[in-house]
């Protein structure tokens, strides 16, 4: 049961946290664009001029207007409306993909860290096996054998990510378990299990929490990546699907710059928020890099 001086501490860590944060100017700049764009997503229904799949609003690729600000597609759907429903997808998968790496990564590095021996050599060998590997080829490569759905993107955009955190976790618990208060745990007769959850894992989720944000980025990326080659879900639309309707229906080969340019910069914005949001989190979690 959590008691009121727990509740406090929690409350003064969260107050301290967010203090520092705020003078971080990129940090702050990228919360504001996360805001954005997760109000955009969450009220897209009621945002967006047209419905998803509502056909034949204007001329095929019609210039940007008062009534089609970001013009047209070649189906004569409005873009902005694409758009807008694109930031769900967009979201949705970088989110999960990141989240499920993270988990993923983390536990491997927990694990593989803390136990050492036979069972590092092992875990450490299949982490390296998958670093080695070119990431843009086995994306690919795993996209295309798994087929395009929603699903299968989060499920290959997991498998390439998480050896990078795995690493990074595994190299902080080698560091934290020789500390002095994890022998004062093992003497005491702390299980390995018990020694993991209360004493080795909160020190490690901040530097998991800001592989995470930072995994999220990539997330993106790699659907847009994915989308445009024609291996996403045709079945929801998405800033990186988007990039290849317009590619595919000649857009790009005659300077329709409307049909490119909005899920583009959408893709850039995104990216960047959660970038800058990430490694200020890191400046304020690390004490190492923390500047005040």
């Amino acid at each position: 049961m959590l008691t009121k001086s727990y509740i406090h501490s929690i409350l003064r860590r969260f107050a301290r946290t967010w203090y520092q944060f705020r003078r971080n100017r990129l940090g702050i700049v990228g919360l504001y664009i996360l805001l954005f764009f997760f109000t955009i997503a969450l009220i897209a229904d009621y945002l967006a001029p047209y419905g998803e799949w509502e056909l034949r609003v204007g001329r095929p690729f019609e210039r940007p207007s008062s009534n089609h600000p970001f013009g047209t597609d070649e189906l004569g759907r409005d873009l902005l409306s694409l758009v807008i429903y694109g930031t769900r997808i967009s979201l949705l998968v970088g989110i999960i993909a990141a989240l499920f790496s993270a988990c993923l990564g983390g536990l491997i590095g927990l694990i593989s860290g803390y136990i050492g021996g036979l069972l590092d050599d092992l875990l450490m060998r299949v982490t390296d096996s998958f670093l080695v590997i070119p990431t843009i080829v086995l994306t690919i490569i795993l996209a295309a054998l798994l087929g395009p759905s929603l699903i299968n993107i989060i499920l290959v955009i997991t498998i390439v990510s998480w050896p990078p955190i795995a690493r990074v976790i595994r190299s902080q618990v080698l560091s934290i378990k020789e500390r002095a208060y994890i022998e004062a745990a093992r003497a005491i007769g702390c299980s390995p299990l018990e020694i993991i959850l209360k004493h080795i894992l909160p020190n490690v989720v901040p530097l998991l929490v800001v592989n995470m944000i930072i995994q999220v980025s990539n997330a993106i990326l790699a659907e847009a990546a994915l989308s445009f080659l024609g291996l996403g879900d045709p079945h929801h639309t998405s800033w990186g699907m988007l990039l290849h309707y317009a590619w595919s229906s000649g857009a790009l080969a005659a300077g329709y710059w409307w049909y490119v340019m909005p899920p583009g910069l959408c893709i850039l914005l995104l990216v960047l928020a959660f970038v800058f949001v990430g490694y200020a989190l890191d400046e304020v979690l690390n004490p190492r890099l923390r500047r005040y």
